[in-house]
C-alpha cells in the first residue's frame, strides 16, 4: 500500500508529456494566428521550454527502464504492445515537434510547410496521449481498466498545457485568447473533480482474493481534496486576473503552474499507488 510514489519516473513521464502535448496545441495556436514574424520567432524562442520538459519526461522514462539500453529494446514489438507503441508514438512525436521547433529557431521555415508541419506535431502529441491510456488498459488490473484513466489523461493534457501555453506566450509578449483557453482548463477541473468523485465511489466494489481497492491508499481521500485544491488555486492565479480584465502577470503564470503540476503530480501518483491485480497478487 502507498501513494505511488515509488513509480515516480512514470508520474513524471506521463504529467510532464501531456502537459507539453497540451501546451504545444495552444502555444502552436498562438504562433498559427500571430499577425507578425517577429511575434511568430518570440513564441519559437519561448517553445524552447516545451522540448527542454518533453526532454526531461524522456529522461524519467529512461530511468523507470534501469538502464538506458533497455529503451531500445521496448520498440521491439511496434503495432503489437502498447508500451512500444507509448515509446514509438512518444519518440515520434518529439522527433518532429523538436525538428519543427529547429528549423523555425533557425529562420529556414517556409510559411505554409512549417503551418502544416505544426498541426501534423499537434495531432502526433493526440495520438501519444492515446497511446499513454491505452498502455493501461489491462484486463488484469481493475482499477485502471476504465474509462477514467483515459479521461484522467486527457483531462491533465487540459489542465496544465493551456496554462504552461499562457506563461510562454506572456514571456514572448504575444496576446491570444487567453480567456476561451482558460474556460477550457476550468471545464478540465470540473471533469477532473466529477472523475474523482465516481471512482471513489466505484472503488469499493473492485477487490481480489485478499484485498479491496478502496484499502490500497489509505490517505486516498484527503490527498484527493489537497489535489482539487492545488489546482483550483493554480488556474485561480491565471483567471483572477483575466476576470478582472488585466493581464496575468509572469510570476502569478509561474505560480499557477507549479500549483497544477503539484495537483497533478499528486492524482497521478494515486493512480499509480491503485494498481492491483486480479487474484491473490496485489500490488501497491
Amino acid at each position: 500500500m502507498g501513494n505511488g510514489w515509488h513509480e515516480w519516473p512514470l508520474v513524471l513521464f506521463t504529467v510532464l508529456g501531456q502537459c507539453v502535448v497540451g501546451a504545444l496545441i495552444v502555444s502552436g495556436y498562438g504562433w498559427l494566428t500571430a499577425k507578425d514574424s517577429v511575434a511568430k520567432q518570440r513564441i519559437v524562442r519561448s517553445m524552447f521550454f516545451l522540448w527542454l520538459v518533453m526532454g526531461i519526461a524522456f529522461l524519467a522514462s529512461v530511468m523507470h527502464l534501469g538502464s538506458p539500453l533497455r529503451a531500445f529494446n521496448s520498440l521491439n514489438r511496434v503495432g503489437a504492445s502498447a508500451l512500444s507503441n507509448e515509446i514509438a508514438s512518444g519518440s515520434l512525436f518529439f522527433a518532429v515537434g523538436g525538428l519543427w521547433w529547429l528549423v523555425a529557431f533557425l529562420g529556414k521555415m517556409p510559411a505554409a510547410l512549417g503551418k502544416i508541419w505544426l498541426m501534423v506535431g499537434m495531432l502526433l502529441g493526440l495520438a501519444f496521449v492515446l497511446a499513454m491510456t491505452s498502455v493501461y488498459q489491462i484486463d488484469t488490473v481493475p482499477t485502471w481498466y476504465n474509462g477514467y484513466t483515459t479521461l484522467a489523461f486527457f483531462m491533465t493534457m487540459l489542465l496544465i498545457g493551456p496554462l504552461f501555453a499562457a506563461l510562454l506566450l506572456r514571456a514572448a509578449g504575444v496576446s491570444f485568447s487567453a480567456a476561451r483557453f482558460a474556460g477550457i482548463s476550468v471545464v478540465a477541473l470540473l471533469v477532473t473533480v466529477a472523475v474523482i468523485i465516481l471512482q471513489s465511489m466505484s472503488l469499493g466494489g473492485i477487490h481480489s482474493s485478499v484485498q479491496s481497492a478502496s484499502a490500497l491508499v489509505p490517505d486516498y481521500g484527503s490527498l484527493q481534496v489537497w489535489r482539487v485544491l492545488l489546482l483550483a488555486a493554480g488556474l485561480g492565479c491565471w483567471i483572477c486576473p483575466l476576470i478582472r480584465r488585466k493581464e496575468p502577470s509572469l510570476g502569478g503564470l509561474a505560480l499557477g503552474l507549479v500549483l497544477v503540476l503539484g495537483g497533478e503530480i499528486i492524482g497521478r501518483g494515486l493512480f499509480y499507488g491503485l494498481h492491483m491485480t486480479v487474484g491473490m497478487a496485489v500490488a501497491g
